[in-house]
């Protein structure tokens, strides 16, 4: 049979021909894609963190800013309609409505709320500054810093819908929890191209914090219950059960995150101590908004400056009140009040997270009770590492 023979001159300018067609092909048909590189519009910030370790100031320094829309704990509705389940249980309801806030789709609170629902009903929504100006209410101004009972007296009966029309008109939007206990929950929200998340991973030294749940057991009971899956019965934590599995959760957060972690958590976690908030405000402040894309306005910084400059350490009725306080004061309040023998427990169901995260234990009661011995141990330049144990003699 005969053979045609074409030349390779004529093979390879009909090779390249065809191949400069199907590149042209597809990039005018990828025009037409959307690109998964680009960033979605909004930034969003998860500050994640646990109850009484400063989460509600931390979340007030980003709710007073004009450009965020922020809600406090949106997840508290998902525990309280659930709350015979276990907290790892209700980590997937918990993350679908975190990523739907996210997205500025609040139709996911149709399962948690009454039908027929004001502002008003949503947890902890007066918390929220963006609840509290237009468009949501109209009583405020985005640049007013706003209170709780001013924005209850005002706002409260404006329509539900008014928290997803506000959510679209802003560029940052900001949630704080304190009911995730694994990082790697997490991961489907930063891998997801539809979102452009940070995490602000929030601590604090646990013997300060078991001090403020002290002076919250009741509000904390159920929660405490669905922390240690008791099925519902409410428990008061006397035994520091929940503390161990709060700190547990801070240690696996933090070496997930730091500890050969996957590439899509690069710039996209930031470890914060409560205490280095207190001490330097706007420093601190400053880091956290650079992280978020944000910037200090100078109506801020005289904010932050006044409620972290108060007198005293706030009453007990203001426990979960953000209120004018000195916050130094606040964060070493333990060393005064705590027993050496509660601290001693403490320091051993918490040691590996006091350890990681950077404190100092305390070997007797004279060492607890001495405010010169500064037991938050210096920080590196590198927000990951912490210096090594210093001697205390």
């Amino acid at each position: 049979m005969a053979r045609i023979r074409i030349p390779s001159t004529i093979v390879i300018i009909f090779v390249t021909v065809q191949t400069g067609f199907l590149l042209f092909m597809y990039a005018r048909y990828s025009s037409f894609m959307p690109q998964s590189e680009e960033k979605p519009s909004q930034v969003h910030v998860l500050i994640l963190s646990s109850w009484r370790s400063g989460s509600s100031f931390v979340g007030q320094l980003f709710s007073q800013h004009p450009s965020v829309f922020y809600l406090m704990e949106p997840a508290w509705h998902v525990w309280v309609t659930m709350y015979q389940n276990s907290a790892k249980v209700l980590h997937m309801a918990v993350r679908d409505l975190v990523r739907s806030v996210f997205l500025c789709d609040m139709s996911v609170f149709d399962a948690y709320m009454p039908w027929k629902r004001n502002l008003s009903d949503l947890f902890q929504w007066a918390a929220s500054r963006a609840l509290c100006s237009a468009p949501a209410c109209d009583s405020f101004q985005r640049t007013d810093i706003t209170s709780e009972l001013a924005c209850k007296t005002l706002c409260g009966r404006y329509p539900f819908s008014k928290v997803e029309e506000a959510c679209k008109t802003y560029s940052h939007v900001v949630i704080k929890e304190v009911r995730f206990f694994d990082l790697k929950v997490l991961y489907p929200l930063l891998t997801d191209p539809s979102l452009n998340l940070k995490i602000i991973h929030l601590v604090r030294d646990p013997r300060a914090v078991v001090k403020s749940r002290e002076q919250s057991v009741k509000a904390l009971a159920r929660d405490n219950g669905i922390v240690l899956s008791t099925n519902g019965t409410k428990v008061e934590d006397s035994k520091y059960k929940v503390m161990q599995e709060v700190c547990r959760s801070h240690v696996q957060i933090y070496e997930t995150a730091t500890l050969k972690p996957p590439n899509f958590l690069k710039d996209r976690y930031l470890m914060v101590r409560f205490e280095d908030l207190v001490r330097d405000p706007l420093s601190e402040i400053s880091e956290m908004y650079k992280f978020a894309d944000l910037s200090l306005t100078p109506r801020l910084k005289s904010w932050v400056y006044n409620i972290t400059h108060g007198q005293g350490p706030g009453k007990k009725k203001e426990a979960f009140k953000i209120t004018s306080r000195d916050a130094v004061s606040v964060s070493q309040a333990w060393r005064n009040i705590l027993s050496f023998q509660k601290v001693k427990k403490i320091q051993e169901v918490c040691k590996g997270a006091i350890n990681i995260l950077g404190y100092q234990l305390v070997d007797s009661e004279k060492e607890q009770r001495d405010l010169t011995l500064d037991l938050v141990l210096p920080r590196r330049q590198n927000q990951f590492s912490w210096s090594s144990f210093n001697p205390k003699h």
